[in-house]
């Protein structure tokens, strides 16, 4: 049986905005100076973040990015995410509702961001078919199909189990799937496409080891 989840907010994942966020490592660097990111992002059409994401920016195709550091442009070491997509999951131990009213507020946010689409109520299913239009997104610009797949709620805070997909470039891991927000809230949850350098874990786990999987994106993902 699907599981509901309160609200989706998506936008579609495009090839263009994959292509652009997996070149951020490699693009001209930008040091961790105000002025000069600024310059950086107001070149690229990006604006700066801080009610959605703490300290994230967003794209000129209005999703939000993340970095580990001020700056998201050309470093190698860095962790990169990309969110195209929030979600509020149904918590079946919050018997009083009470996260319902602040959190939804929380969420208009998101589903104000132009170019983004809401579905109310929803269910798993329906935040899977945004996961498989970002996959194809994501194979079309890599060339490649995901090396692993793996079903896990490892990510999130709460809310469905969903489908995390893993590509591999020579440098960095890809994981595309749901993770726990990090922002202001601590309960939703981000669809998202995390660019992280390979080094951030141990050597991917034989194919068949799902628990091995699942720690092993949650090494790439968790920040």
């Amino acid at each position: 049986m699907p599981i509901p989840v309160h609200v989706l907010a998506h936008r579609p994942l495009t090839v263009e905005a994959v292509a652009e966020f997996v070149a951020l490592p490699f693009v001209p660097y930008v040091p961790e100076d105000v002025d000069a990111v600024d310059e950086e992002t107001v070149r690229r059409g990006w604006s700066w973040e801080h009610e959605l994401v703490c300290d994230s920016f967003r794209t000129a195709d209005q999703y939000v990015l993340c970095s580990d550091g001020l700056s998201p442009f050309g470093s190698l070491d860095a962790r990169y995410f990309l969110v195209f997509g929030e979600m509020y999951p149904v918590d079946p131990d919050d018997e009083a509702k009470a996260n319902g009213p602040w959190l939804s507020g929380h969420l208009d946010g998101w589903r104000q961001l132009p170019g983004w689409t809401t579905q109310e109520p929803c269910t798993d299913q329906d935040c899977e078919a945004v996961l498989a239009q970002a996959a194809q997104a994501v194979t079309q610009c890599l060339g490649a199909a995901a090396a692993r797949t793996v079903v896990s709620s490892a990510t999130v805070v709460t809310g469905p189990a969903l489908t995390h997909r893993i590509w591999r470039t020579p440098t960095h891991a890809l994981v595309l799937g749901p993770s726990a927000d990090n922002g202001p809230y601590g309960y939703l949850t981000h669809l998202q496409l995390s660019c992280t350098p390979l080094a951030c874990g141990p050597e991917l786990p034989p194919a068949g080891d799902e628990d091995g999987l699942t720690a092993w994106i949650t090494a790439h993902v968790d920040w």
